[in-house]
């Protein structure tokens, strides 16, 4: 088959591999679509300590070689009996396992759902992991109720458009930051009420603050809990999924235990999150954001789309 590999140096390669071969209790799906994360990025950089070459990508979806059903992939692969946390052997698909910029790949069984009926292929690759993500932080993390107000952080990523469109969904007034105030102005056409541009707000938490604060904020930044915790409202959620900006921060605590703040980190979400996930995206009008589609055979191209301007998913197509 012809598959997409990763090299020592973080050089990606498009190259023919060896078909993979079922284990037990595995079947071999045919994708149709990859779609990229900002994880494949840090493993490409080496930020994982994953063998190499491997071959990188957590979304996907085909058709099971088995049955001829269309399914997507749950990314996540023994996530345990637990709903607080993952259990010790919980990985992502996509390092230290092979992931799926491939034209086949084999899978437990227990990963594979069917295809939401409504979703092109390219929108079917693109959801998996980062609306899990989001549907985890927002609900089981972040316990957002109809009626409060949500700050996304970094308008334009995978993860953040699904926040917007989730928590709209779900009653919620959402706000977002971003550079770029096209990149705001996408996001209030996906539902938000508005956003602040940090690039040029120095004061970007004051300006969310005159704007009525949150009651959660979904920071995938990593380097800005200060910034974020300062958003919140009494009582407030901070939910941190991602170290985009940096993973070191320094805390003010006084204020933090004044306000009766939370704190709280999210990874992916768990198989029962990924059926609540499904049924609030058949109850939904919306569509999962897709900002391009290459083929697999310019998954370089596509890396320096994900690592410059973008708003929504990127899908490689086999």
């Amino acid at each position: 088959m012809h598959a997409v590999r990763v090299h020592p140096g973080g050089e990606l390669s498009y190259e023919d591999v060896p078909n993979p071969v079922p284990g037990p209790g595995e079947v071999l799906v045919e994708l149709r679509r990859s779609a990229l994360n900002r994880r494949d990025l840090l493993v490409c950089r080496g930020v994982y300590p994953f063998s190499l070459p491997l071959i990188p990508g957590s979304d996907g979806a085909g058709v099971r070689r088995d049955t001829g059903e269309d399914v997507v992939i749950l990314p996540g692969l023994r996530w345990g009996p637990g709903e607080v946390a993952p259990g010790p052997e919980f990985e992502i698909l996509g390092g230290p396992r092979n992931g799926t910029y491939a034209e086949l790949i084999a899978l437990p069984e227990e990963n594979l759902y069917p295809k939401p009926a409504a979703l092109s292929w390219d929108e079917a690759a693109a959801f998996p992991l980062a609306a899990l993500t989001a549907y985890r932080a927002l609900f089981s993390r972040g316990a957002l109720q109809p009626g409060e107000t949500v700050l996304v952080l970094g308008a334009g990523s995978g993860v953040s458009a699904f926040a917007v469109q989730l928590a709209v969904q779900a009653g919620a007034r959402v706000l977002v930051t971003s550079s770029s105030d096209a990149k705001i102005e996408r996001a209030v056409a996906l539902g938000a009420d508005a956003g602040v541009n940090y690039a040029t707000t120095p004061d970007w938490p004051a300006a969310v603050t005159e704007l009525g604060g949150a009651d959660v904020v979904v920071d995938s930044v990593g380097s800005t809990w200060q910034q974020s915790l300062e958003c919140a409202r009494p009582g407030g959620r901070v939910v941190v999924l991602g170290a985009t900006g940096g993973a070191e921060v320094t805390l003010q605590v006084r204020p933090f235990y004044f306000g009766q703040l939370s704190l709280l980190g999210t990874l992916m979400g768990s198989p029962r999150e990924f059926d609540g996930l499904l049924r609030m995206m058949a109850e939904a009008s919306w569509r999962p954001v897709v900002d391009a589609v290459f083929p697999l055979d310019e998954a370089v191209a596509a890396h320096e789309r994900l690592a410059g301007e973008h708003f929504g998913k990127i899908v490689l197509a086999m």
